[in-house]
């Protein structure tokens, strides 16, 4: 009973996460030698995180973006020169399309450089461009919870061992079997943690370029044959006449009215020279 009572307490602590202890909940447990005592569950919590974390001061972890877009003379010049500088400064491409719509040639790039290089990076692309019709830089301060999350993450970790320690000194199958439940918990929080760290590092370490450059020219008129002429002329004519008597279909009441009009007065003006 004394180790399920201790299983009981640390599930409280730590399977429903930090928001949703109740902070004015007071808990009895003894574990480990220590006589029973009335232990707050916040306080206890808090200790785990303020160990975890130390007082190491803990450098920025400031997350770089850059949304460019800009018009350039020369497509594949402008393409081969982003590529050579982020090779350069150790970067890498991450994704790279290129296409044309109507009379505009384009390349959208997505490159990631080291954070350090970041201003180098920005100033090689910004040589010898006039103007850019978009340029976004942002700067996000993620310090806070880089530190919030390693912190809880090493709580979930210590916590995991304590219980890998309860399930040796389990005494049978249902003790077990609870063990391992909350064990399961544990390793699903240790997990979503431990990926949104590696987000927090990756998004930190290199920084992130979203480019996009285009050329763009003049339509010119494509040159006609005679050929081509005469069969343009022959369809004109065609449509010209199908749309004549399709605008005779249209008014055919109207020629109905005029031709009985015209016969009654054609027939009023005989009988009139056959009177006189």
């Amino acid at each position: 009973m004394k180790k399920l009572w201790i299983l009981l307490v640390f599930s409280i602590l730590f399977s429903c996460g930090t928001d949703s202890v109740n902070r004015d909940q007071k808990l009895k447990m003894a574990s480990y030698g220590y006589d029973e005592a009335e232990v707050d569950v916040s306080s206890l919590e808090e200790t785990i995180v303020t160990k975890s974390t130390g007082t190491v001061v803990q450098d920025q972890k400031i997350i770089k973006t850059a949304n460019l877009r800009f018009e350039t003379k020369d497509v594949t010049v402008t393409h081969q020169n982003i590529i050579s500088l982020v090779k350069i400064h150790n970067g890498f491409v991450q994704n790279d399309n290129s296409g044309k719509n109507y009379n505009k040639e384009y390349i959208r790039m997505t490159i990631r450089v080291p954070s350090e290089k970041f201003e180098d990076i920005l100033f090689g692309i910004s040589e010898g461009v006039g103007y850019f019709d978009q340029k976004d830089i942002s700067q996000k301060d993620v310090t806070e919870e880089f530190v919030d999350v390693k912190a809880r993450l090493n709580a979930k970790r210590k916590l995991e061992n304590r219980y890998l320690e309860l399930l040796q000194q389990a005494k049978n199958v249902k003790e077990m079997l609870e063990i391992e439940r909350e064990l399961s918990k544990i390793r699903e929080e240790i997990e979503a943690k431990e990926g949104r760290l590696n987000y927090l590092q990756d998004k930190v370490s290199l920084s992130t370029f979203y480019i996009e450059f285009y050329k763009t020219s003049e339509i010119k008129g494509v040159p006609i044959s005679y050929g081509q002429k005469i069969l343009n002329a022959l369809k004109s004519g065609w449509n010209a006449v199908s749309a004549f008597f399709i605008g005779l279909v249209s008014i055919w009441p109207f020629i109905f009215i005029i031709g009985g009009v015209i016969y009654f007065i054609r027939r009023y003006i005989k009988r009139k020279r056959k009177k006189n």
